[in-house]
């Protein structure tokens, strides 16, 4: 008898659990799935990498890939070459870029438009690009460089360590710019009068008043120029010449011609992780150490300039902005301009785009088509992940959070390589298909879209998708006919410029990619370091056309999302 009890107990409890599994509802079927894709692509690699850092050679548990980071100058030097590198980069993006927005949100200048068009279009294009620009311009055989020795200005090459955080500052600046920009156009101006009503000069009043008020939008800005420098691969490889950062030591080692050392490979991403994290909660740290608020209902007047200081601030603001498009305006030119071999010679040809549609015509159809699929699939997670994080909130959902902003601390090398060291073997075999490039993608870039996302979906009233339910409509069906019509505008807007960054993204691509499944990217970067400069030039042409034109079409749909 109690045999059988027990057994209709079992029996009754086994009904009652797949009942409540029964009455899942769509929405937890999609909390379900994204869980379970990022243990797959997340955390799973993560651990593998982790797991493979503790590991020597002879596959013996050892600790000495960390004793010899510690120990070995060649292993903690490049560590130190990274933050110096970054650290140099943030600050002159903040020198460049805080009184860069200062002057066009704060006064009446010219070209207000062009300039912010111009400083968007530099962030927007991959650092690379940026870096193989200035070798044509400032290499050891570069035409300024020439132009300078012929002047009689010594002057040896971009080259080393000073022309990475040149080209780095150039290139992140415009991160600092946007921030600034948007504090500064909603800062509470009653403070900064107050300060002046008190005697304090200008200078005093920035100082005390206007950039503690700011300090959080200005130290995400910093926290994301720290954070594309420190985990950049394309610009230290090709200006490096000897210097090494911790990405490129943590390619060379999983990548090697003489045999690579994956288990010490390991050790510098995870380093490369601690490292970002570190700064990720530093930064929240002195955030929060301080809490500046403001009403904001008194927004700052454009002051009026006299016509002198009207031009001399028009001047600065556009040579900042015209110095940025410059390896922009120079790849397009180049492009056109005939080659023999490494060599530029005098006139203009369509060679080099003739050569690159012969030789590479793979690598731009892989590029547009991996970089479409993952926009289409981060589209549809995005709108469904960011429903879930905001309508639907719990402990969760703000645990599903964290984990989605992992890969935003994740340099691209690093992504790579833990997906290859966890999908290299079965039951899952992804490396050397096209189907880890896309994933890879998708996990990096999600978090961004997932943003956007949520930003539109606070700004929609619930009383929409509460009206359509009561009118018998079911849940999921009002959130594709209702609410994901009413944020696709802005979804879409938020998604091409993940779109820029997919077909621009080298990092996490030349650890994955294979011959079949080259990319622009990296066809450009294998280009330069064959001395083929014509077709790098085109193909980089080629990514920049397509920046601009995605960003025209995000201007047109953020409009229309404001329209609505």
């Amino acid at each position: 008898m109690k045999a059988a009890r027990r057994r209709s107990t079992v029996q009754a409890v086994k009904r009652s659990r797949w009942f409540s599994f029964k009455q899942w509802d769509f929405w937890s079927w999609v909390t379900l799935f994204v869980y379970l894709f990022l243990l797959a692509f997340i955390v799973y690699p993560l651990f593998s990498l982790l797991f493979n850092s503790f590991f020597n050679d002879q596959g013996m548990f050892s600790l000495a890939n960390y004793a010899n980071f510690i120990k070995l100058k060649y292993y903690y030097s490049a560590l130190w070459n990274s933050l110096k590198v970054s650290v140099l980069t943030t600050v002159f993006s903040i020198l460049i870029g805080v009184p860069l927005a200062y002057i066009t949100t704060r006064y009446n200048v010219k070209f207000k438009g062009i300039i912010q068009i111009l400083v968007i279009m530099s962030l927007l294009s991959p650092p690379f690009i940026g870096a193989y620009s200035w070798i044509l311009m400032l290499g050891n055989n570069g035409f300024l460089t020439r132009f300078l020795h012929d002047i009689g200005i010594p002057f040896s090459s971009i080259y080393g360590w000073k022309g990475i955080v040149f080209v780095f500052t150039l290139q992140f600046y415009p991160h600092i710019y946007l921030y600034v920009s948007g504090a500064l156009k909603t800062i509470d101006t009653s403070l900064e009068e107050a300060a002046e009503s008190l005697g304090r000069s200008s200078f005093h009043r920035l100082r005390t008043v206007t950039i503690p008020l700011i300090f959080p939008t200005l130290s995400a800005g910093a926290l994301m120029v720290f954070m594309a420098s420190f985990a950049d691969f394309g610009t230290p490889m090709l200006l490096g010449q000897g210097f090494k950062v911790l990405p490129i030591l943590a390619y060379e080692q999983f990548i090697s011609e003489m045999g690579g050392n994956p288990a010490m490979a390991s050790t510098l991403s995870v380093i490369l992780i601690i490292c970002s994290t570190s700064i990720l909660f530093l930064q929240r740290y002195f955030v929060s150490r301080k809490n500046y608020t403001m009403t904001g209902m008194r927004t700052p007047k454009v002051e009026i300039l006299g016509p002198l200081k009207k031009w001399l601030f028009t001047g600065f603001a556009l040579l900042v902005a015209c110095v940025s498009i410059i390896p922009q305006a120079t790849v397009i030119v180049t492009s056109f301009i005939k080659t023999k071999g490494p060599v530029f010679q005098n006139g203009f040809s369509l060679d080099s785009y003739k050569e690159i549609l012969f030789r590479v015509p793979k690598a731009i159809l892989n590029t547009y088509t991996y970089s479409l699929i993952s926009i289409v699939i981060m589209v549809v997670m995005g709108m469904l992940v960011a429903y879930v994080l905001v309508r639907r909130k719990s402990k969760l959902t703000a645990m599903l959070d964290s984990l989605i902003m992992i890969p935003y601390v994740m340099p691209g090398t690093v992504l790579g390589i833990s997906m290859i060291i966890a999908f290299n073997k079965p039951p899952v075999v992804l490396t050397g298909t096209w189907v880890i490039l896309v994933i890879a993608y998708v996990v990096r870039k999600l978090p961004y879209t997932i943003r956007s996302s949520t930003a539109i979906l606070y700004q929609l009233d619930r009383s929409v998708e509460e009206a359509s339910i009561s009118l018998g409509v079911p849940p999921m069906k009002t959130f594709f006919k209702t609410t994901g019509r009413l944020m696709a505008p802005g979804v879409l807007s938020g998604a091409i410029l993940s779109w820029v960054t997919t077909i621009n993204e080298l990092s996490s691509t030349i650890v994955l990619y294979y011959g079949a499944t080259a990319t622009i990217t990296v066809t450009i970067y294998s280009e330069v370091f064959t001395a083929n400069y014509g077709t790098g030039a085109a193909l980089a042409s080629i990514l920049s056309l397509t920046t601009l034109i995605s960003l025209i079409i995000a201007n047109k749909l953020s409009k229309k999302g404001l329209q609505l």
